[in-house]
């Protein structure tokens, strides 16, 4: 399988799109907080925000692509 060819460029989400990525947003920011309030304080807990941060960037990426890249719509 291979990528599509705008899968390494910018993709404008749509309107229901946008909100849906607000949503994922919110909901890996409330996540962070309970784990940033939950965790002792240390190299796993900054490692582990760190690694929720990437994963919500890549939701928001699932929600503009499908997996070969292709955009979706």
């Amino acid at each position: 399988m291979g990528l599509h060819e705008s899968t390494f460029q910018y993709l404008k989400p749509t309107e229901a799109q946008l909100g849906l990525m607000n949503e994922v947003r919110e909901a890996t920011r409330n996540y962070a907080a309970q784990l940033e309030w939950l965790l002792p304080d240390g190299a796993d807990k900054t490692y582990i925000l760190r690694k929720v941060r990437g994963i919500g960037m890549w939701a928001n990426v699932a929600v503009t692509r499908e997996a070969d890249g292709t955009p979706r719509t």
